[in-house]
């Protein structure tokens, strides 16, 4: 029972954002009352009363995390007895509704102009929100208020409040809760402005203290698992959530504006194509058949231009069952889109005009910073063949080799090798073509620098099984990927319309990537090291019904993916993808 009282106390009238440290100050022996309550969000060492005998106790309890299991247990039993003595009184702790006037921004807006001690009587408001502040001085109350605009202060004072209430605001609400209040608008000496109330109601009592605000929800994989919890400690969190709705928006409106149609494919699939990734695979019982999650919505985007739709796009989730990174996350969002009647050069003036318009819209300009460096989204980007790009950085012009794929792996090798060590020789050994050499050397020397937005063009068409071979260049591709901050962005072609051509290229890419699974096989066998192999430990199917598509005449078109995930990583300088989904796969906690 003492122990009880002791808690109570302390989650009353001490708890600041999780602030348990000194829940035992206060010996139940000693019935002295203090004039004076504090409780901040603002510090994890809420100002507590000097006990009338010292308890040894104390030290070490103020030692312990204010996070530790014993102390949030603690708070939550107490706070289960006020929801149950709340019902006792008569009051429900969990409200249906509450009729808000006003937002806390919409209250500092219309009234900033008071003078300080100035009060508006006439006026009658209505806020709700969250308490994450609180100090106690007798018969006078401050609570500030967070909902999803801003914070408020409430005014309570006793002579405004029926007996009950200021005792039911004293005993019962404490940081974290979800009230409703209601009274007029008063801006104290101090100039903070307020609602002077007459009226408040608990909508919600929350039973699990809230982080310690000055030293922050720090832990990052709890940041992700309980994101909840870190919008709440964190709310500038929040905003990123904000401004990536407010992107998808503008997406759509520039499309729209377009005349492109939305539409809508499916997530689940009875093959995986459009892209060469391990997809994730499941059961449907009542077909008897594995599906899978889709790796790509483009293949059913262009069956949509062989019906005759000219123009679509799809805002969509992407599952890969592959690595997760600071730049990788299993699943994602994804904008495709395809034009019919055009080439990838229409899809680069697309891809700029996206970007910009969404960095418009979030930062009022085309200059910003990414992480510590400069970024300028002025237009027109640059553009240079991935060749160029190559030979600009190694000397060497993997043209020359023609079709000699061995001649190609030793001189990448000599290149690689100081980047990737030991494992170039693994990388390089399985690559069956220039095309595949040319691009590993360019994914590991290249990519990275490019920093400011450049068009990375004309790819080679080992490498791009769904694109129309290039009209000038033999062995390459009307491809292109755009990247900004080492980062592709998008990925777009001139889309192949020839459904033999097509057909070749799809038997090729499964000759392809079992030869390499089988190369990985061998090498892990041979060296008791599974590096690689189960990247591909996949089968590769041919989507049959889209090459029958493609038969009936597909209009010759272009298409772009371009990745939602790491535009919103850019525009709200977030460092990792897992900062802007918010609820990104993490791995089972221990």
């Amino acid at each position: 029972m003492m122990d009880a009282l002791r808690v109570w106390r302390a989650s009353s009238h001490l708890i600041g954002f999780a602030s348990m440290a000194a829940a035992a100050a206060v010996p139940t022996a000693s019935r002295t009352r203090f004039r004076f309550h504090q409780i901040r969000c603002c510090s994890s060492a809420a100002a507590a009363p000097a006990a009338a005998t010292p308890a040894p106790a104390t030290s070490d309890r103020r030692r312990r995390s204010p996070s530790s299991t014993s102390d949030r247990e603690s708070v939550r039993a107490i706070r289960l007895k006020k929801v149950e003595e709340l019902r006792s009184k008569g009051y429900e702790p969990y409200a249906y509704k509450w009729d808000r006037s006003n937002t806390a921004k919409e209250l500092q807006d219309a009234y900033d102009h008071l003078a300080s001690g100035e009060e508006c009587k006439e006026v009658s408001v209505s806020i709700s929100g969250r308490v994450i502040a609180r100090r106690a001085f007798g018969k006078l109350a401050f609570l500030t208020l967070r909902d999803d605009s801003g914070t408020i202060q409430l005014y309570c004072e006793k002579e405004s409040l029926t007996d009950d209430l200021f005792e039911q605001l004293k005993t019962f609400v404490d940081i974290g809760d979800i009230l409703g209040a209601s009274g007029s608008i008063k801006k104290t000496e101090k100039g903070e402005l307020s609602v002077y109330v007459k009226y408040f109601k608990i909508l919600t009592k929350s039973l699990l203290p809230l982080p310690d605000k000055y030293h922050g929800l720090n832990d990052v994989d709890k940041r992700y698992r309980q994101r909840y919890v870190d919008m709440i400690a964190n709310p500038e969190v929040a905003d990123v959530f904000r401004i990536r709705a407010k992107i998808v928006s503008e997406i759509r409106k520039t499309m729209e504006s377009l005349g492109f149609i939305e539409v809508e494919t499916p997530v689940l699939q009875g093959a995986a194509g459009g892209a060469e990734a391990r997809p994730f695979v499941t059961y449907h019982n009542s077909l008897g058949r594995d599906l899978y999650l889709r790796i790509a919505t483009e293949l059913h985007l262009k069956r949509m231009l062989v019906g005759g739709l000219e123009k679509v796009y799809e805002i969509g989730r992407i599952f890969r069952n592959e690595g997760i990174s600071t730049r990788h996350n299993p699943e994602f969002t994804t904008i495709e889109m395809y034009e019919a009647y055009s080439d990838y050069e229409s899809m680069m003036t697309m891809a700029e005009e996206i970007v910009t318009r969404c960095a418009l819209a979030v930062h009022g300009k085309l200059n910003i910073d990414y992480q510590g460096t400069k970024i300028s989204l002025q237009r027109p980007w640059r553009r240079q063949s991935m060749h160029n790009l190559v030979k600009e950085a190694t000397g060497v012009d993997f043209n020359e080799f023609g079709d000699n794929v061995e001649a190609a792996k030793e001189v990448a090798q000599g290149i690689l090798r100081t980047k990737m060590e030991d494992k170039s020789d693994t990388l390089l050994g399985t690559c069956p073509s220039v095309g595949h050499v040319l691009n590993e050397v360019f994914e590991t020397i290249i990519e990275s620098t490019l920093i400011q937005p450049t068009f990375v063009l004309d790819y080679p068409i080992e490498i791009s099984p769904l694109a129309k071979p290039h009209r000038r260049y033999t062995g390459l591709t009307e491809r292109f990927e755009l990247f900004i901050c080492g980062r592709e962005i998008a990925n777009a072609f001139s889309e192949l319309t020839d459904p033999i051509d097509q057909r070749s290229r799809f038997e090729e890419q499964i000759k392809q990537h079992n030869a390499k699974r089988a190369a990985l096989t061998a090498e892990s066998k041979s060296t008791e090291v599974q590096s690689g192999v189960d990247d591909y430990a996949y089968e590769v199917a041919l989507d049959e019904d889209f090459v029958t598509s493609l038969e009936y005449g597909m209009p010759p078109a272009s298409g772009m993916g371009l990745g939602i995930d790491r535009l919103v990583m850019l525009l709200t300088n977030s460092a990792s993808i897992r900062d802007v989904i918010a609820f990104p796969v993490l791995k089972i906690q221990q």
